[in-house]
């Protein structure tokens, strides 16, 4: 049997189902009973093999990955931690030479001259390319 459902906001409005829509479920039930009872079950036969078809390969879609990432932003976020656990420095084991706050000068200095670097990586599945600005 065939069942019309409404939208919720139908629902309570008295909206009814044509008659012709409410008898369709009985008309189908009718019809395959009919042919159920006057067909006899179909014979297979034995036809020609299958043969298969090679579709060509789909191309796969590639998946394209762009990253700005501000160079100044990231360092003046980080300075902070850095300069903060640099003089942790001073407990750890020295086996060379190294005084914490030059080398967190350093690594800032190395991080800002980043800026307009920018890094592409090439593969068949994806693209990926980092700016550093």
């Amino acid at each position: 049997m065939i069942m019309v459902t409404y939208p919720p906001a139908a629902r309570g409005s008295g909206l009814v189902a044509p008659r012709a829509i409410g008898r369709m479920g009985a008309a189908v039930m009718e019809a395959r009973a009919a042919a159920r009872q006057d067909a006899p079950p179909p014979a297979r036969r034995a036809g020609p093999p299958a043969q298969l078809r090679v579709l060509p390969p789909q191309p796969r879609s590639r998946t394209v990955v762009r990253l700005w990432l501000p160079a100044t932003l990231l360092f003046l976020l980080l300075a902070p931690f850095a300069l903060l656990l640099a003089p942790l420095f001073y407990f750890a084991p020295r086996p060379y030479n190294v005084r914490p706050f030059a080398t967190v000068f350093g690594l800032g200095r190395v991080l800002l001259s980043l800026s307009g670097t920018v890094v592409d990586v090439d593969t068949p599945d994806a693209l990926v390319r980092i700016r550093l600005f």
